[in-house]
């Protein structure tokens, strides 16, 4: 696992634990704390156009920041306690990905592969 990530990892489980916060930290807790995240991220782009969402002003940049962040690290709390190396997971579904939308097929298509 890369170095920055257990580094960040072992700053949320010292944050968490000088607060007593474990206790609150399951999975599903964390998992249903990154989902609203999620949606805190995505509230952003609500009511924009495509265009507008790709020319942010730097304020808006600076609130998307800080909800990628928050989400960010609702999920490396979650592969922690489930013992998840999340590169290692990414490089994985990035392969298998590769294999559901080959090039030939998924080139400037959006069509899921279950739909082919």
């Amino acid at each position: 696992m890369n170095d920055d990530i257990r580094e960040l990892q072992a700053s949320l489980r010292t944050f968490a634990q000088e607060r007593d916060w474990g206790q609150f930290h399951s999975p599903k807790n964390l998992a249903s704390a990154l989902s609203v995240e999620a949606a805190e991220l995505l509230e952003h782009f609500q009511w924009v156009t495509e265009e507008q969402s790709r020319n942010l002003p730097p304020a808006k940049v600076d609130q998307v920041s800080s909800e990628v962040a928050d989400v960010l690290l609702y999920l490396l709390q979650l592969c922690d306690k489930l013992d998840i190396d999340p590169i290692d997971a990414a490089k994985a579904k990035i392969a298998t990905n590769a294999q559901k939308y080959p090039v030939a097929l998924a080139k400037g298509n959006s069509t899921k592969y279950t739909e082919r």
